[in-house]
């Protein structure tokens, strides 16, 4: 669900992973639609969970994809390529710690992911800094939560960061 003056259109979308029957409701124009469509959903459905799936992501592997259901505001199925782009300090309690910072880039397939990107519909990438070990952990996130939305940043509230100059390249 998604509502609220940061989303363009207040959206609640249900995904039965059992039956694959995906209804999405939302708001257009003042008035209250729904879509109900059946799609063929593959087992690494990520809805919801993708910081909790992040766990799992094994930090030397270049790329791991998992597929989402995503409202356009018609249900429409997706990949997610994450890949690790590097590692940043931070510290907790004035220990220095290192995280690994992943690249979380929505494919859209087919000819919609090739016309995507030329007319600026192609969503932005998130950043997903993760805590290795055998315990991993999700620290922070900077990212779009829906299309055309603001980039969020989500995190924890005691690792510092180092200042970055924001027109600086990570």
């Amino acid at each position: 669900m998604q509502k609220g003056r940061a989303f363009k259109r207040p959206t609640d979308m249900t995904v039965n992973a059992s039956t694959g029957q995906v209804t999405v409701r939302y708001v257009d124009d003042g008035k209250e639609k729904a879509v109900t469509d059946q799609l063929k959903l593959p087992v690494d459905v990520a809805n919801g969970i993708v910081t909790t799936l992040m766990n799992d992501i094994d930090p030397k592997a270049t790329k791991t994809v998992v597929s989402m259901v995503v409202s356009t505001p018609k249900p429409r199925l997706v990949k997610l390529a994450i890949s690790p782009e590097g590692d940043d300090a931070f510290s907790v309690g004035g220990s220095a710690l290192k995280a690994t910072r992943y690249v979380i880039k929505v494919e859209i397939g087919g000819i919609s992911g090739i016309v995507a990107p030329i007319i600026g519909k192609q969503p932005l990438d998130t950043h997903v800094w993760m805590l290795g070990g055998n315990a991993p952990a999700f620290l922070k996130s900077e990212g779009p939560l829906c299309d055309d939305g603001p980039i969020w940043r989500i995190e924890l509230a005691s690792p510092v960061w180092p200042r970055i100059d924001r027109g600086q390249k990570r």
